[in-house]
């Protein structure tokens, strides 16, 4: 059931109330105005009541329409996480005041994580319309255009440890293989994807890894294997393509060369560096050598 948005003022917060009446913040105070909109809380009501049959008026009382809209306004504006947006409801006086939520308990990330997802692409953008909407109405833009810019983000990008080589080897001659023989006539060009199988083989990789164990370093060794087998197989279909390709025993599409050859540069590229990825991990695996012996192979 769809929580109230009109509550009783509760004594206990009342103590606070004066401490947080005292505290400013001119974003938060500016956007509290614009969010008390009916349309925007009726809005968020309909996706709220969208979830099940009877979710409007039937079950236990959920997240109310205006403390969701906040919430949402909220997290987006200080580029939060779920867990840190919980954190700091739970945390600061001025974000309970903003969202509506007083004392009352603050839902779990989780729960943020569900109700966020109810908006989707089609109510995000109701939602900035009406915005669009009142800012035209009280002349504060008039709406033609809006520019937007992408932001870089700074992240984490894994280890490029063997197992992971291999791995993004093996994607990289399948997808170049892919275009290869959607462009090809009368389907003379087939593909086997062993993306599935790669990943069946890293997780065993992983785990293999962690054992210290006789059997667990064989078990590691066999799964190595395996992925070494399907890296070959597909290395060697991509060469046999090339060899095709110069032969002109391949037939291409009408109009469709210049992709294709596009194509065949990319797979002449990465082919030398998935032998180099190919005999490090043989050497290193099967034959004991240490990772400073070799020479780490570039990103695929």
């Amino acid at each position: 059931m769809i929580g109230y948005t009109s509550r009783q003022a509760s004594l206990f917060y009342f103590a606070f109330a004066k401490e947080v009446s005292t505290i400013k913040d001119v974003t938060l105070d500016e956007l509290d105005g614009l969010l008390q909109d009916a349309e925007l809380l009726e809005l968020t009501s309909q996706r709220l009541g969208g979830r099940r049959l009877r979710s409007k008026d039937f079950g236990r009382p959920g997240i109310a329409p205006d403390r969701l809209l906040r919430c949402v306004v909220l997290k987006h504006l200080k580029s939060w996480s779920f867990r840190q947006l919980e954190y700091e409801l739970r945390h600061s006086l001025l974000y309970r005041r903003f969202t509506r939520f007083f004392e009352d308990p603050i839902p779990d990330f989780s729960s943020f994580c569900r109700t966020f997802g109810l908006f989707g692409p089609e109510g995000t953008e109701q939602i900035h319309q009406r915005l669009i909407h009142k800012a035209q109405q009280q002349a504060l833009i008039r709406g033609g255009k809006v520019r937007i810019d992408t932001t870089a983000v700074e992240t984490n990008i894994h280890y490029p440890t063997d197992s992971w080589l291999l791995a993004d080897s093996l994607r990289v001659l399948t997808r170049s293989l892919k275009r290869i023989a959607a462009k090809c006539a009368d389907q003379s060009l087939k593909v086997v994807d062993h993306s599935r199988a790669a990943k069946y083989r890293l997780l065993e990789i992983c785990r293999g890894a962690k054992s210290l164990t006789e059997a667990g370093r064989t078990r590691l060794k066999n799964s190595y294997s395996k992925l070494l087998n399907l890296t070959r197989g597909v290395k060697r279909q991509a060469a046999q393509v090339l060899e095709d390709l110069s032969s002109q025993r391949l037939k291409i599409a009408s109009g469709k060369l210049v992709a294709v050859l596009k194509e065949e540069v990319h797979l002449r590229y990465y082919l030398p560096l998935v032998d180099q990825v190919l005999r490090q991990t043989q050497a290193r695996i099967f034959q004991g050598r240490t990772r400073s012996e070799g020479k780490d192979p570039q990103p695929v």
